[in-house]
């Protein structure tokens, strides 16, 4: 399967709903303002802030997911009927959702994206790290910066596309997706095209899988390009990537940095118009910059495999056939920025965000200045109880049971708010399926720090039977933490953040 398939569906897309947008109506009238959030969560702090004199509509339903949610017709309507769009981003919700709300905003209105808007207003973000302990490199690829000096927005798409490779051999660069189905990317087996090209966001990162079918020293060549809905492509530049398959890469290519640990991306950066490798060999603590004529990317003997005997996989050769491989690491495709875009889980963010929600409202209905400043103010002594509650209530708990092990990654600042420790998770991304590793770790983590519960997320319950059964089999508790999502239960924020406090001081040990 190729990316152009993807990208043409894509396009129809926003296509469809941009028919929707153009013959919507301007605003509603009579219900006060009109606002859209993508989340249930956006629309409550929007909610405690605007009071009577808005009327808010969340895009994601009730128990929906952001990060897969896919926009309908009646969405774009909506968005299209709005005195104010307001979306978490930070890539949280489908670029999909993030492409309908952009292409159907009315020019004039706000249109604003709280995570990364609100640091000017005292929130605090925090790299999204990711260290997977493989043996080998782990190697992606990355777009970095917003590209405003070239005209980007945050639904820009970057463009890059292998052109050339040198080599003893072929090289195909591939994701697998949930259920094993390949999706190559660039291929050197028949030459490259049009087609050997894949296309990401700004400030966005995937996985891929990369194989040889021969030992030596490979350049290949890579081009970048930003693409607009309309309008003419803008080079952003191209390099030659150096890479030493079986072979030993400080003999191979002399005098150039082994990258041959961590996590590597081979990067678009979108502020200076340039390609290079973005490195990461110490967990997440420590990023560099190397450009790719002073680096040498290892594919080591070990990394030798054999091509599957799966007809899915003809594309690396014959069944049985020797490749050296580069894992993906994390199964399924997941697209993801640097920063965790999951702020609320400090109540402090939650207090910055409503101080931006506040401006943008005085900004459309002046007449409410007042009202909206009374509700904040309110809201903010609400927010700083409810802090003093989560600090009081997590304190509680014994600190060697202080421990996390959630069926995605969204607790980061929750734990780093309150004293936590984010010790394991089934995968990064909730769209995505673990893999046999990711089983191994995530039972050894639980063995091993003798954790006395895991926790599911109430939306995401049928799809965490991994971390259910794990669990099961180790004899741990399984309990509950809302993530990005309310449910019948819950319908504000304030009690979605108590009732986790509660629960984890009641499944760790804490006194409640």
């Amino acid at each position: 399967m190729r990316k152009r398939a993807a990208a043409r569906a894509l396009s129809g897309c926003v296509a469809m709903v941009l028919v929707v947008s153009g013959c919507a109506p301007a605003g509603r009238s009579g219900d006060g303002l009109s606002v859209v959030t993508t989340t249930e969560i956006l629309a409550d702090l929007v909610h405690a802030v605007g009071g009577d004199r808005v009327q808010v509509d969340s895009i994601v339903p009730s128990g929906g997911d952001p990060h897969s949610y896919e926009p309908a017709p009646a969405d774009a309507k909506h968005v299209a009927q709005a005195d104010v769009t307001f979306t978490n981003h930070l890539l949280l919700e489908e670029q999909r959702l993030i492409k309908a709300i952009d292409s159907n905003a009315r020019e004039g209105t706000p249109n604003v994206s709280l995570a990364e808007d609100s640091e000017s207003y005292g929130a605090h973000v925090i790299p999204l790290v990711e260290d997977v302990g493989l043996d080998v490199l782990w190697l992606g690829l990355r777009v970095r910066g917003d590209g405003t000096q070239f005209g980007a927005t945050r639904t820009s798409e970057v463009r890059l596309s292998a052109t050339a490779l040198e080599g003893p051999g072929t090289m195909t660069a591939y994701l697998t997706e949930s259920l094993g189905q390949p999706e190559v990317y660039f291929s050197s087996a028949d030459g490259f095209d049009e087609r050997d090209s894949t296309t990401l966001p700004p400030a966005a990162h995937t996985h891929l899988n990369w194989a040889f079918s021969a030992p030596g020293v490979y350049r290949l060549s890579l081009r970048a390009q930003l693409n607009e809905p309309s309008g003419t492509p803008k080079p952003l530049g191209e390099d030659t990537f150096t890479f030493a398959v079986g072979v030993d890469p400080e003999t191979a290519a002399p005098g150039k940095r082994v990258l041959d640990e961590g996590h590597t991306d081979l990067t678009v950066d979108l502020d200076k118009g340039e390609l290079y490798t973005f490195n990461d060999t110490t967990g997440g603590t420590t990023q560099e910059e190397i450009p790719a004529a002073d680096a040498v990317i290892e594919v080591p003997n070990k990394a030798a495999e054999q091509v599957p005997d799966d007809p899915r996989f003809a594309f690396l050769g014959s069944p049985g056939a020797p490749i050296f491989q580069l894992p993906q690491a994390v199964l399924g495709k997941h697209v993801h920025g640097e920063i965790d875009p999951h702020l609320w889980q400090d109540a402090g963010n939650a207090s910055a965000y409503a101080q931006l929600i506040r401006d943008t409202l005085k900004k459309v209905d002046p007449g409410g200045a007042v009202e909206y400043d009374r509700n904040t103010a309110e809201y903010q002594r609400k927010l700083a109880g409810l802090d003093d509650y989560l600090t009081r209530t997590i304190a509680t708990i014994p600190p060697g049971n202080r421990q996390l092990v959630t069926t995605h990654d969204a607790f980061g600042y929750l734990a780093d708010a309150y004293g936590l420790k984010v010790a394991g998770f089934v995968v990064p991304n909730p769209a995505q399926e673990p893999s046999v590793e990711d089983v191994r770790k995530l039972t050894e983590t639980i063995r091993n720090l003798h954790v006395p519960a895991v926790f599911t997320e109430p939306n995401l319950a049928q799809r965490a039977s991994t971390l259910v059964q794990v669990a099961r089999d180790q004899n741990v508790q399984v309990c509950s933490l809302y993530g990005d999502a309310f449910d019948a239960k819950t319908r504000t924020y304030v009690d979605m953040m108590r009732r986790n406090a509660d629960e984890l001081a009641r499944c760790l040990g804490g006194a409640g």
